[in-house]
């Protein structure tokens, strides 16, 4: 299954496609935002197709673990998620997150058309530029080709398990951060009670 264009037939909703580390973790986030539609966690960017989450995970398909949102521009504009998503993951780690190691864990931008290319470019200067990561940002902004939905276990994972250590341990918090540093672009019917501040754990298996 691929991504349908970027646009829907109506021309009411347009598609971005994000990779920054563990896909429940920016599930988890861009779910929150204003605007946003859908959120569906797959894999963008390898060679192989329709790959399995395990094979994915030997680093050989050359996917990385993504996010496939479907937004309103007229609620949320594309320079706005992407300055989200700068902000709420470290572009500044090749190929790692956190404890989340390896290529499936890159940081990437996947646009669409040439327009979400001279933006992507652009929020990558501004973020640049405004100090706010001291190293240089790595993020691959590359075209778009394919995106595979990931398994269905892998959907509204937070949402879904919230218990789990790595959700109290990683997710969480950077939800939290979301929360308090993109307030304005916080959606309305955001479920309350999602805890912040624990300490950093190494990620469990799937």
């Amino acid at each position: 299954m691929t991504v349908p264009p970027s646009e829907d037939a109506a021309g009411t909703t347009e598609t971005a496609t994000l990779a920054g580390g563990c896909f429940w973790c920016t599930e988890a986030v861009f779910t929150e935002v204003v605007g946003v539609v859908r959120v569906d966690p797959g894999y963008a960017g390898g060679t192989t197709p329709n790959p399995s989450y395990e094979d994915v995970c030997t680093g050989r398909t050359g996917h990385a673990e993504a996010v496939r949102i479907t937004f309103d521009p007229t609620a949320v504009t594309y320079r706005d998620l992407l300055v989200v998503f700068f902000t709420t993951h470290d572009p500044t780690t090749p190929n790692r997150q956190g404890n989340d190691v390896g290529t499936q864990y890159r940081s990437a931008v996947f646009y669409h058309s040439p327009g979400q290319h001279a933006v992507a470019d652009a929020v990558v200067r501004e973020i640049s530029e405004s100090g706010i990561w001291r190293k240089k940002i790595v993020t691959e902004v590359v075209p778009f080709t394919v995106f595979y939905p990931a398994e269905e276990y892998h959907r509204d994972y937070f949402r879904r398990n919230p218990e789990r250590a790595y959700c109290q341990a990683i997710i969480a918090p950077k939800v939290a951060k979301f929360r308090k540093e993109h307030a304005a672009r916080l959606r309305s019917e955001t479920p309350a009670g999602v805890p912040g501040g624990q300490p950093r754990a190494a990620r469990t298996a799937k």
